[in-house]
């Protein structure tokens, strides 16, 4: 048994079913939780996966940002050879 974080429902987990790390949903709040302890389970909120995505959203803006400069670079540097 696991207790969620959120609600405080008991959850019933079988500890040789999960691995830290593993993600469940509370049947009584729907939270998402995140396997942190295995004896005795623990479980966390889990962090949104919405959030990792907005991360590789900024990672790709500034790739652009840095692919933008160099084009920029290269026309001064063009501009000087005339």
């Amino acid at each position: 048994m696991a207790t969620c974080p959120e609600c405080d429902a008991e959850i019933e987990v079988d500890e040789f079913d999960v691995d830290k790390g593993d993600q469940l949903s509370c049947p009584e709040c729907g939270s998402n939780l995140e396997v942190v302890g295995l004896t005795p389970i623990e479980l966390d909120i889990a962090m949104d996966d919405d959030d990792d995505d907005d991360d590789d959203d900024d990672d790709a803006d500034e790739k652009e940002d840095d692919a933008e400069e160099e084009d920029d670079e290269e026309e001064k540097d063009e501009d000087l050879e005339e």
